[in-house]
């Protein structure tokens, strides 16, 4: 029943990561995804703590949304236990992507960094809302990177961008957003 699903994620993922790989963005998008690593959301929200009205808000609305995210995570990631395309010998030639970084696990459903880019994105429009575009658009960028970079298939990146907004609007209610 879910092969086909399957089957068209593994097709997509084939063509997002092999267009990376033909135009050579896997440095650019390596960069990208450095900018989801968990330090910068740490010191975006303090920086901005310290300097901003508006940065108790924000800091509180995300760690409230972290602490529903990273344990439903964690469950999911542990249970689905899907293999991260690099690991895959589904391509007739071998695995697709190139590794030159050791992933956290070898687990791709959901996306850990899609899911706190997310998370992010969606605490910082509703706090600064004229950011919402640039906020979306960087945490889509992450994503995309993260396939580019070999790691996760579109399914996980849906999933992962599912599970950060959806953590946060389960928070909604006690910051008022």
């Amino acid at each position: 029943m879910f092969e086909p699903i399957a089957k068209l994620d593994r097709q997509v993922f084939a063509v997002i990561n092999g267009f990376g790989n033909k135009y050579h963005l896997r440095s650019k998008a390596k960069i990208v995804s450095a900018s989801g690593d968990g330090p910068v959301y740490l010191y975006l929200c303090v920086g901005l703590l310290l300097v901003n009205q508006q940065g108790e808000q924000l800091f509180n609305s995300a760690l409230a949304a972290f602490i529903i995210e990273l344990p439903l995570y964690l469950v999911l990631k542990n249970s689905i236990r899907r293999t991260r395309p690099c690991y895959q010998n589904w391509a007739a030639d071998g695995p697709t992507a190139q590794l030159d970084f050791k992933p956290s696990d070898k687990f791709s459903l959901p996306s850990g960094h899609t899911a706190a880019a997310f998370v992010m994105a969606t605490t910082l429009a509703w706090v600064f809302p004229s950011l919402a575009w640039l906020v979306f658009g960087w945490a889509m960028l992450i994503g995309l990177s993260r396939i580019l970079l070999g790691v996760h298939y579109p399914l996980d990146i849906g999933a992962g961008a599912l599970l950060g907004v959806s953590s946060c609007y389960l928070t909604q209610p006690m910051f008022g957003q």
